[in-house]
């Protein structure tokens, strides 16, 4: 690919005459401030021991805490990141380093600490590099066991089964809505809610040829229906293949001649692809929700969701009285997805999620008055809200 000239802006100014004498070489003046590198390279020594030192301790410290728990191998679901501490790496962080890297280090540090207890079996709508694997990463960080399956399904069977120990899978899109199979399988099989992980998903073109000899893009239906509209306008001569996931995509583009793939840029990097463009979805806050799905009941913390299955009397104003219950007990509803009951009978299941735990003596309440008007009623679980992760 021939690399791109960017020319000056700047005005320029006829060179100065050289004075009498002078060779024909005029050295440049170095403008950076001269440093003493050996001293500096003695507190980066300094400093390297220290950071080995804490880190060490700070584990030690994890492990202590989870071992304190009455079941430490369970003690995994939670959110990896408390209030102090995200409030410390964002409002709290003086730079240079950005909220991401320090997300990141500390991700790892924790997800290092927590596999010196019990090794955590995590399955997730693979394949690797997916962005269901990337929220894998952020939830569980890259000690645990991360391994891919085919289909949302399998998610749900394989920790149903105890093969694994939580599954991870999206749960909603904030252009596209709901995503049916996760939905589904909440039906199916008594699983709960342990967690969530909101994310900005970002799509960029990747290839190995240049723009204008792309004749074929690929990726799911979800990434493709993001940016339909950047496709339309900038890409019109390309015909869109849906495929299962993301990371097929990549691997076609890898190489078939002439295929693009919509992906992530961790893809590119796997797949050895050039980001043709960048950040190519239609909505910029584009958001993706991941459930964590396992067995367990989560502790309160100070912001907290509940989620829950609702089936209600097929008949008029069924769903306007059990509703009632939310604006009576002055509980706001962040969420609510209706799905056609399965089987002969006529009728809706709703999914629904709200601000509290279910251990609040107002939410219990309100589960209460619920359960007294529902055909089928079911706590999917109670976890810490996550803020979004770009």
């Amino acid at each position: 690919m021939a690399k791109k000239v960017v020319k000056s802006t700047r005005s320029e100014k006829p060179a100065a005459a050289k004075p009498s004498g002078a060779g024909s070489a005029t050295p440049k003046k170095n403008n950076s401030a001269k440093i003493n590198t050996a001293a500096v390279l003695t507190e980066l020594q300094r400093l390297d021991k220290e950071l080995v030192r804490l880190a060490n301790r700070r584990a030690a410290l994890t492990v202590k805490l989870l071992q304190s728990e009455a079941q430490p191998e369970k003690a995994h679901f939670e959110t990896l990141f408390s209030e102090q501490l995200n409030a410390l790496i964002t409002s709290g962080n003086p730079g240079p380093l950005d909220p991401p890297t320090l997300r990141g280090m500390f991700r790892e540090l924790i997800s290092g600490s927590r596999r010196l207890v019990n090794t955590v079996r995590v399955v997730y709508l693979g394949p690797p590099y997916s962005f269901t694997h990337l929220a894998a990463i952020e939830q569980f960080g890259s000690a645990a066991t991360l391994i891919p399956v085919g289909s949302i399904s399998a998610v749900f069977e394989e920790v149903n089964r105890n093969h694994a120990d939580y599954g991870i899978a999206p749960i909603e899109n904030s252009t596209d809505g709901r995503i049916v199979d996760t939905l589904d399988m909440f039906t199916r099989l008594p699983l709960k809610i342990c967690g969530e992980v909101s994310m900005a998903i970002h799509h960029n073109l990747l290839a190995r040829c240049p723009r204008n000899e792309i004749s074929e893009i690929y990726s799911k239906p979800q990434a493709l229906s993001q940016c339909r509209e950047w496709l339309g306008r900038n890409m019109p001569q390309a015909r869109l293949v849906e495929v299962t996931s993301t990371s097929t995509a990549a691997q076609l583009a890898r190489d078939k001649p002439g295929a693009a793939a919509v992906a992530s840029r961790q893809a590119a990097v796997q797949y050895d692809l050039q980001v043709i463009a960048e950040n190519i979805e239609d909505n910029p806050s584009n958001l993706t929700r991941f459930a964590v799905i396992g067995d367990e009941t989560t502790k309160p913390s100070a912001n907290d969701k509940t989620a829950l299955l609702l089936q209600i009397p097929h008949k008029p104003g069924a769903l306007a009285e059990a509703l009632a219950a939310f604006r009576k007990n002055n509980i706001n509803l962040t969420w609510i997805e209706s799905f056609p009951v399965r089987g002969p009978e006529a009728g809706y299941v709703f999914f629904l999620d709200f601000e509290g735990h279910a251990a609040d003596p107002r939410i219990k309440k309100t589960l209460a008055e619920l359960e007294s008007k529902a055909v089928r009623l079911e706590v999917l679980g109670s976890y810490p809200r996550s803020l979004p992760i770009d």
